[in-house]
């Protein structure tokens, strides 16, 4: 029984070098606040405020490093407060999605596209996926077992790198459809 960590990934923003200058000012760089489950990635001291067409939502937090292009990954819930489109995405794969402004205390920026909810996934290594018995792009289901709100999400994808660790990322709707709090494992299912 191939068993991995679910993780909530809650609404956030990934930032491009030119808007950390605009949002923040001219030489600002992003301000480490503590590591991720992935090697490399942190959640930073900066947050921004998300806009859409009918509400706001302040203090949105900024994960780290800087991308080539911003991308603002919320929940349905979200989108749906803010009055944005958020088509459901690996992220990176931006083209076409949602529109939004982002405040920070230096600046704004309209970002003509950039805002999703991402597509439930699974990163492993190469060696946990030959270990899981799955391969890279694949989809697959996962068995949540919780107290009264056991669930199988489908349409889950594999995402394999040397660069990852492993663990599935679910967004906050998910998480809470599941009772997936604290320490959590899903049964990854063919």
């Amino acid at each position: 029984m191939a068993k991995v960590l679910v993780e909530t990934s809650a609404r956030h923003v990934h930032l491009s070098e030119e808007h950390i200058k605009i949002l923040f000012g001219e030489g600002a760089t992003l301000t480490h606040k503590k590591d991720l489950s992935q090697p490399g990635q942190f959640a930073c001291e900066e947050r921004v405020t998300v806009v859409g067409a009918k509400k706001s939502i302040p203090n949105v937090i900024i994960l780290g490093p800087a991308r080539p292009a911003t991308q603002v990954e919320i929940s349905l819930t979200d989108a749906r407060t803010l009055g944005v489109t958020a088509p459901v995405r690996e992220s990176g794969d931006v083209a076409g999605s949602g529109a939004c402004k982002l405040v920070g205390p230096c600046g704004e920026v309209e970002i003509a596209e950039g805002v999703i909810a991402a597509k439930r996934h699974i990163h492993l290594t190469p060696a946990d996926a030959e270990e899981f018995g799955v391969s890279d792009k694949e989809i697959v289901s996962v068995k949540i077992d919780s107290d009264g709100r056991s669930t199988v999400f489908g349409d889950v994808v594999v995402r394999v790198s040397p660069k990852f660790a492993a663990a599935m990322h679910i967004d906050t709707d998910e998480s809470n459809a599941a009772c997936a709090f604290g320490e959590c494992y899903g049964e990854i299912i063919k």
